[in-house]
């Protein structure tokens, strides 16, 4: 026990935890959490970007590369509220973040001083923030901090991870106590649960008696950093693997066994196999309804039809969209760890399994590599989508990290891209929030200093955070933007027309009363920042331009203008109900028969 401020705990407990950055941004309610870091700047970096949402979506960034959790420091009232959506995205994508957020003395509480929430309850910033984190907590002692810090880190760590908030009162940052620091678990991954014996051994038994098996990986896979056992395994009994964008790359996607995305914008392959599969072992995903085509049967997937096993680290997944016919709590390593062993146990040979499953497979990888590789070779201006996709996976290595945001252009990257290697490939999925690419591969970067860090976003989320080209010059960050720019939110756009009669309207960018494009000309934006910039018409150009930016190893920026007219092809479907769904373009929906006995 010693006497210190209640700032001094709190970096003190921010070093002891490792962490080494804290994302944040200046305000009168933080300024004394400031200076107890003033003390301590060699030992955890500020990064202070211009905006709170990117500092957010900066600290989910680097825990996706890294597996190590960040904190955030934001003041109180408006410079707080700016986090919430990048914590929504950090919540619905379970990414770990420790956000510190400021708030009025406590002396003040009720009394409405400046920039308190007080209609329904004094300093009432943890009822704002609390639908997008595992748990707020705030403390209105000194001596109350270091059990809410313990518990802050243990629970944004521990079994499904996420942001946590910890709301400091103003007062707190320099009131003094006799305190001690309380450890917390030690990170992220120290804690695994395993499945029950009798749950492994039924698992296999399904596999083994499975015709027509396919597994279906998430983002729990990832976060579990399973790639090994996940590998193994499907090799071991050659079974096909259907991936969530948050899970590709676990397996290599140059792999034979892995067949891609399914879902609306997913790959025919994984499609046909989710809907023909007998048996589906799904591990860390959520059949959420862009990967389960709005449920619909038969159009991604057939249950009941299909048996279904779940397993996830989170109860509340199991049994959310589809009833399994066999779910399990369990970590997703752990869990492939123990049904290796089980195969171990029963001597089951490797490979040579379920050939009538793979030529039906095989077909549908022919069918579909002839329906799209000639779009792939077409040299065009404005540039087709598939080249930038093309050339991008021509370009990176097999390490570089690729950060994708919200719109049109992750539809592409969703039904083409390869991962080769887990940990490369970051979304924002389940809350879809523009601006999270531009933003989270300038924590990406930190996180992983000698890799070639990309993110591709389309103009309109761009537009939404451009001053992530100050933080990459301030903090000589050296990250390459690659602007998909098609002078529209096209994703929207493609929506009227397709379901709206083509009825468009506040989804192009035009300028004045003839309706011309308009976009800002990005590459001078860039300029002046301090960014270096090119601007890309003719598709020939596009490779060459990303290869310089990488080399260079500075801030970059590449306007790419692409054709927002060519649209990626739909496999599945994605409903809004009441509105019809649009069919696929593309294979058909297939609705097996349940067995008879079977509900």
């Amino acid at each position: 026990m010693i006497r210190m401020k209640g700032g001094e705990l709190i970096a003190e407990f921010l070093i002891s935890e490792k962490i080494p950055y804290l994302f944040g941004i200046c305000g009168h309610g933080n300024v004394g959490m400031l200076d107890a870091l003033y003390d301590v700047r060699d030992k955890i970096k500020l990064v202070s970007p211009r905006h709170e949402q990117t500092a957010g979506h900066m600290a989910d960034g680097y825990f996706r590369v890294k597996h190590q959790a960040v904190a955030t420091l934001t003041s109180c009232g408006p410079g707080s509220s700016n986090l919430i959506m990048s914590l929504a995205v950090a919540q619905t994508d379970s990414s770990a973040l420790l956000a510190i957020t400021a708030n009025v003395p406590t002396s003040q509480f009720n009394r409405g001083p400046f920039q308190e929430l007080n209609r329904h309850n004094q300093a009432d910033f943890p009822n704002v923030v609390r639908p997008v984190v595992k748990r707020s907590f705030q403390p209105t002692r000194v001596e109350m901090l270091p059990l809410a810090l313990r518990q802050a880190a243990l629970t944004m760590n521990t079994g499904r991870p996420g942001p946590v908030n910890v709301d400091v009162p103003f007062n707190l940052f320099q009131e003094e106590a006799e305190v001690a620091l309380e450890p917390a678990s030690g990170g992220f991954n120290v804690r695994r649960s395993g499945a029950a014996p009798e749950d492994v051994a039924r698992t296999a038994d399904m596999i083994l008696a499975a015709a027509k098996p396919v597994i279906f990986i998430g983002h729990g896979v990832t976060l579990a950093e399973a790639g090994t056992e996940l590998t193994e395994f499907v090799h071991w009994l050659c079974i096909p693997v259907l991936s969530s964008p948050n899970g590709m790359g676990c397996l290599d996607m140059r792999d034979p066994l892995s067949l891609g995305f399914i879902g609306r914008n997913g790959t025919f392959p994984a499609n046909q196999a989710g809907r023909h599969a007998d048996l589906v072992l799904a591990i860390g995903a959520r059949f959420d309804d862009r990967s389960a085509s709005s449920w619909l049967p038969g159009y991604s997937w057939n249950f009941p039809a299909a048996k279904l096993i779940h397993i996830d680290v989170d109860h509340a997944e199991l049994g959310r969209n589809y009833t399994p016919d066999l779910a399990i709590l369990a970590d997703a390593r752990t869990f492939l760890g123990q049904l290796i062993a089980e195969l171990v146990r029963r001597k089951v040979p490797k490979g040579g399994r379920l050939k009538p499953w793979q030529s039906e497979i095989a077909r549908w990888k022919s069918e579909w590599e002839a329906y799209i590789r000639p779009t792939f070779d077409i040299h065009a201006t404005p540039i087709r989508p598939e080249r930038i996709v093309a050339d991008c996976r021509a370009v990176l290595p097999d390490e570089a990290i690729l950060s994708l945001d919200s719109g049109v252009h992750h539809n592409w990257y969703m039904q083409f891209w390869e991962a080769r290697q887990s940990r490369t490939m970051l979304n924002t999925w389940g809350f879809s929030g523009m601006g999270f690419g531009p933003s989270a591969i300038l924590g990406a970067k930190l996180a992983a200093p000698d890799r070639p860090c990309i993110a591709v976003c389309g103009d309109g989320g761009f537009t939404m955070v451009p001053h992530v080209l100050c933080t990459a010059v301030e903090y000589d960050i050296p990250c390459v933007w690659v602007v998909w720019n098609n002078f529209a939110w096209a994703a929207i756009r493609d929506i009227q027309y397709g379901l709206f009669d083509g009825r468009e309207l506040g989804t192009a960018f035009y300028r004045g009363a003839n309706n011309r494009p308009y976009n800002p000309d990005f590459a001078a934006w860039a300029r002046a920042c301090g960014v270096e910039a090119a601007t890309i018409t003719k598709s020939q150009d596009f490779k060459g331009a990303l290869e310089h930016a990488i080399k260079l190893n500075k801030p970059y920026l590449i306007d790419v203008h692409v054709d927002a007219n060519v649209r990626p092809p739909a496999i599945g479907t994605w409903a809004l109900p009441p509105i019809p769904h649009k069919e696929p373009v593309f294979g058909r929906p297939f609705v097996a028969p349940v067995p008879a006995g079977e509900d």
